[in-house]
């Protein structure tokens, strides 16, 4: 588990973090997410002490990162895929890495093949493609069997089979119960990974919890409905609590009720339905409603 409390860094003026504070749990993969200069990066390197904290704490286990005796086998860290010799082969970094906590070099073999890279492991990292160096940081995380998991942007730059590996590896090792933290901006693909979210904005927690709730609470769910009588139809859902938007060419966008409740009021004024398609909200529409206000950089609308 990791558990941050009151966790704040400044540099000088600035505020990176500001007052945080969560936990995450094992078992499950808990999505970190935010936009640029949310302040994640920052906690990140807090949590494996490469930033020290201007005021709170985070421990690991139970304790400190700095306290861990073989820290590879306790907490697996990518932050930065460029961190590695350009000189050295890929397997000559993971087994340098190895030698410091008395890793085998069978082991550095496995996560060689378990990340895909037996094709390139004696060549430079240098020479690696953004992707191949993705998987080499990945690699270096896996190589201490972790039972902690800290990913920043991991599928950056993988191609699509390297993108789906990540997704069900880090959901297979939060089924044996280990603590996974994920850092994205894929929210199409963070909606198929994880089962919790923090959101920080301008350094502070701005959610944190199951991401079906998240999803509920900052979307709205409608249906798409298409009908040649799609005036009568309108007419007789008319409520108070109830939305319908013309959406042209015989269909509605109906809010505020179901496909079920749709379909009774349709079927019990015989009106025919060609389509009733509920549409649910998505995390990416969540979390732009959450972080509106948030956004440090904001790109220029284009008209």
């Amino acid at each position: 588990m990791i558990v941050a409390e009151n966790l704040t860094k400044r540099y000088g003026s600035t505020t990176a973090v500001d007052d945080v504070s969560f936990a995450v749990q094992p078992g499950q993969v808990t999505g970190f997410l935010g936009p640029n200069g949310a302040g994640k990066s920052t906690t990140m390197r807090m949590i494996v002490g490469l930033d020290a904290p201007s005021s709170g704490g985070v421990t690991v286990g139970g304790h400190r990162y700095a306290q861990s005796r073989t820290p590879l086998t306790e907490v697996g860290v990518l932050l930065d895929a460029k961190a590695v010799h350009t000189g050295r082969s890929a397997r000559g970094h993971l087994r340098a890495m190895a030698a410091t906590h008395g890793i085998p070099n069978s082991r550095v073999d496995e996560v060689i093949a378990l990340t895909g890279l037996e094709a390139v492991a004696n060549k430079r990292a240098g020479k690696f493609s953004l992707g191949m160096g993705q998987r080499l940081g990945i690699a270096a995380a896996l190589l201490g069997d972790p039972q902690t998991l800290i990913l920043d942007e991991p599928v950056n730059g993988l191609d699509p089979e390297g993108v789906r590996w990540v997704r069900q590896f880090v959901r297979h090792l939060a089924g044996e119960g280990r603590t996974v933290l994920l850092s994205s901006h894929l929210m199409s693909e963070m909606a198929q990974t994880a089962d919790h979210v923090i959101v920080l904005g301008r350094g502070r927690v701005l959610a944190d919890a199951p991401l079906a709730e998240l999803v509920s609470a900052w979307t709205r769910s409608e249906v798409l409905v298409r009908t040649p009588r799609a005036a009568d139809l309108a007419s007789a859902l008319g409520s108070p609590d109830v939305t319908v938007t013309d959406a042209g060419d015989g269909s509605l966008v109906v809010g505020g009720t179901t496909a079920g409740a749709i379909g009774d009021i349709a079927a019990r004024l015989g009106i025919p339905l060609h389509e009733l398609t509920p549409r649910t909200g998505s995390l990416e529409e969540a979390y732009m409603a959450l972080t509106e206000g948030s956004v440090q950089y904001k790109s220029k609308e284009i008209a």
